[in-house]
């Protein structure tokens, strides 16, 4: 999936922006929830990933610790900020060096897409309820 590109309605399904830098895991990813009925956007990196947040306000965000920008101090300031005021949860898949994010959730790599997607839903479910 495209960065900023949807899958789903977000204007009533809980909705999730994925961070990571293959193509094929977002895409993958994006297919999986949207089948559950929740929609996506994707970013190859977290800068741009600021604004899909702003713009959407997910339920939950996904962050690939191996995204280019992912271990940038400033990034991950505006990052936690943006999060923090939405109280929006954060799964960061591998890990983040620099500044400690704050994530409700660390899988370590590799992981596993079903309890990645199972994990997901569940804290979707949650921030909506």
């Amino acid at each position: 999936m495209k960065a900023g590109a949807s899958s789903g309605d977000s204007s009533s399904s809980p909705c999730v922006v994925i961070v990571g830098p293959s193509a094929d895991c977002r895409e993958v990813l994006s297919a999986a929830l949207a089948q559950r009925g929740l929609a996506t956007y994707a970013a190859p990196a977290a800068r741009t990933a600021l604004r899909l947040i702003r713009d959407h306000e997910p339920d939950v965000v996904v962050l690939d610790g191996d995204s280019a920008d992912a271990n940038d101090g400033s990034i991950q300031a505006e990052l936690e900020a943006q999060l923090a005021a939405r109280h929006t949860p954060l799964i960061v898949l591998g890990r983040v060096r620099g500044q400690t994010l704050l994530p409700l959730q660390v899988l370590a790599k590799p992981y596993h897409f079903a309890p990645l997607v199972h994990t997901i839903q569940k804290l979707a479910a949650a921030k909506a309820a």
